[in-house]
């Protein structure tokens, strides 16, 4: 009878060995599978200040830096205000203050000139063979005309 007590004990203690290392297995492997949440950084906010020169610009998909001296036009962005350097066709004729629709990933951008409404066009803003670059897409007055003007930060 003391040989089968013996056989037993032996019996629950490597069971009961078993079940604790099944318990800390189990809690290990509950602990280790946390689901993290991940936030991206945040995306920086879109800064158009500067000098910007026209480097291509199109009417109705017809190049006219061929035909219109744009040298000298320039957009200047600073501090919410824009100005325009040597006026040619443009959006709006008057200095004003912009905005973006949205700072972070904007998609358009709106010209006030002083004492008028606003208006806003198409605004892209990528980077192309490691310069920045604005595109703007517009229809001043005949809306049978669309003019694209993609400028690049002057030095």
């Amino acid at each position: 009878m003391n040989s089968l007590k013996i056989f037993n004990m032996k019996r629950f203690y490597k069971f009961n060995s078993s079940v604790r290392l099944l318990v800390i297995f189990a809690l290990l492997g509950w602990t280790s599978c946390k689901v993290e949440s991940l936030k991206p950084p945040a995306e920086a906010t879109k800064d158009v200040s500067g000098n910007w020169v026209v480097i291509a610009a199109t009417r109705n998909g017809t190049d006219l830096t061929s035909i219109v001296d744009f040298s000298q036009f320039k957009l200047s962005f600073s501090q919410g205000k824009y100005t325009l350097i040597n006026k040619l066709p443009f959006l709006v004729s008057q200095n004003g203050t912009y905005s973006l629709d949205d700072p972070q990933y904007p998609f358009q951008i709106s010209f006030t000139p002083t004492g008028s409404k606003a208006v806003s066009t198409a605004f892209t803003y990528p980077i192309v063979n490691g310069v920045r670059q604005l595109t703007l897409t517009f229809s001043p007055g005949c809306p049978n005309n669309t003019y694209v003007y993609t400028f690049q930060k002057a030095n």
